[in-house]
C-alpha cells in the first residue's frame, strides 16, 4: 500500500476542495512509519452519568464542555422542545466550539490546557456569558498563557473565506446540496455487553480520487490544518488534524451503558448533546429522544474548506413549532428552517444493568437502522 501511494503521489495533480489541481504531500515513508495508537478517553460526570469522548485531537471534548457550561443554567427544568432550551443549548455550544477553534489540537505536539477546559471552575466563568440575546461574536475563553491562541481564533473567524470548489464542505448533509454523503456511524453491543461506538470516514471522491491499484482514496482531513505557525492545529509532520469524527459512550454507576453518535461533521457533537440532554432530563426512551426536533448552529468557524463562519446562524426543524421559531428570531437568532425530518443522523444503543438491550435509529431520510438478534 505504501509503495502504491508513493508512486501515485510523485506525479499526481488531483482536484482538491478549492476546485483546482494540486500535488499532495504524503510519501510512502509517511505511510510505512505510521502506527495506530491506543489512547485514554476524556470524560465528565453529568447528572449521574459519566460521558466519554475522544481526546483533544478530536472535537469530542466540546460536548463535555457544553455539559459543564449547562450545569449552571437550569437546563434540566426547561421544555426540551421549547425556545428557552434551544436558545440556551445553542449559546452554550457557541462557547464550547469557540474553545474548540482556539485550543484543540494534537496533544502530542501542543500543550493543550485540557484540565482547565473541562473544569467546573472554568465552566462557571463561561456560563454567565449566555445572555437573553443570541451572541453574534466569537468568544473563546481567556486562559493564562494561551491568549495568543484565542486572539488567533477570533482573527481567523473574522477573515471568513467564500464558497469552495467541487469538493468543498462536508458531504453528510448532502440533502442540502448537490453532493452525496460519506461518513457513517455504528453502535454495537454483543451478547457479553462489550460495546463499540465508531464513526468511520475517509477520503471523498469529490476531492480525493481513488489511488490506482488500491481501490480507495486518501483521507482528506488535512484541510483542517492551518498554515499559520504556533497553533495547536498548525500543519506539521506527523501531527493529526483536529477531526470532527466523534463517537460517544456514557455509563451509570449501577451498570447501565450507552453508546451513541452520528455522522455530520461540525454537527456531530451538537446533535449528540441535544439527544443526551433530552434522554437524561426527560426520561424519554432512546427513540423518542432521537425523534424530537433537532437543531444546530454554524455560528463558529467550520472545519471543512472554505471554513465558513455564519454569525448567529441557527438551523431548526419545523416540528419545533411556529411559536418557538418566532421566539428564537426575536432573540436575535438568524433562523434557517430545514425541511421536515432532515436534521440529524443519530443512532444509539443501551444495555441496562440487568442485561436488557435497547437500540434506536433516526427515521430521518430513511438512512439508519436499529437491529437486534
Amino acid at each position: 500500500m505504501a509503495e502504491a501511494i508513493d508512486r501515485w503521489m510523485r506525479d499526481a495533480c488531483v482536484m482538491d476542495a478549492a476546485g483546482a489541481r494540486r500535488k499532495g504531500v504524503p510519501t510512502g515513508q509517511d505511510m510505512a512509519s505510521w502506527k495506530a495508537s491506543v489512547e485514554p478517553t476524556v470524560s465528565v460526570d453529568y447528572h449521574g452519568w459519566t460521558v466519554y469522548k475522544g481526546g483533544f485531537w478530536s472535537q469530542g471534548p466540546s460536548l463535555l464542555q457544553s455539559l459543564r457550561i449547562l450545569e449552571g443554567t437550569g437546563i434540566a427544568g426547561m421544555d426540551p422542545a421549547g425556545a428557552d432550551f434551544v436558545h440556551t443549548v445553542t449559546e452554550a455550544m457557541k462557547l464550547s466550539f469557540a474553545d474548540r477553534e482556539a485550543y484543540y489540537g494534537d496533544p502530542a505536539f501542543s500543550d493543550i490546557p485540557a484540565d482547565t477546559l473541562l473544569s467546573r471552575d472554568y465552566a462557571r466563568d463561561r456560563s454567565p456569558l449566555i445572555g437573553a440575546r443570541a451572541a453574534l461574536d466569537q468568544r473563546p475563553g481567556r486562559i493564562a498563557g494561551y491568549e495568543a491562541w484565542a486572539r488567533a481564533a477570533i482573527a481567523r473567524a473574522a477573515a471568513e473565506t467564500g464558497e469552495g470548489g467541487v469538493g468543498a464542505g462536508e458531504p453528510t448533509m448532502a440533502h442540502l446540496t448537490e453532493k452525496r454523503g460519506d461518513t457513517v456511524h455504528i453502535d454495537v453491543i454483543d451478547r457479553w455487553g462489550n460495546m463499540v461506538s465508531a464513526t468511520p470516514s475517509g477520503g471523498w471522491l469529490q476531492s480525493s480520487p481513488v489511488v490506482p491499484g488500491l481501490g480507495m482514496p486518501l483521507n482528506s482531513r488535512a484541510q483542517m490544518f492551518w498554515l499559520e505557525e504556533g497553533l495547536p492545529t498548525s500543519l506539521a509532520p506527523g501531527r493529526r488534524p483536529r477531526t470532527t469524527l466523534s463517537p460517544s459512550m456514557a455509563a451509570r454507576p449501577g451498570g447501565a451503558r450507552l453508546a451513541f453518535g452520528t455522522p455530520g461533521g461540525d454537527q456531530q457533537d451538537q446533535w449528540q448533546l441535544i439527544f443526551f440532554l433530552r434522554l437524561v432530563h426527560t426520561g424519554a426512551n432512546l427513540q423518542a429522544a432521537i425523534d424530537a426536533p433537532l437543531f444546530h448552529t454554524a455560528h463558529f468557524q467550520g472545519s471543512f474548506y472554505p471554513r465558513a463562519v455564519q454569525p448567529g446562524h441557527l438551523m431548526v426543524e419545523p416540528a419545533l413549532g411556529e411559536a418557538a421559531i418566532a421566539d428564537l428570531r426575536a432573540r436575535g437568532h438568524r433562523v434557517e428552517v430545514a425541511e421536515p425530518w432532515t436534521v440529524g443522523r443519530l443512532t444509539a444503543t443501551q444495555r441496562d444493568a440487568g442485561g436488557l438491550m435497547r437500540a434506536a435509529a433516526t427515521p430521518r431520510l430513511m438512512q439508519a437502522y436499529a437491529i437486534g438478534r
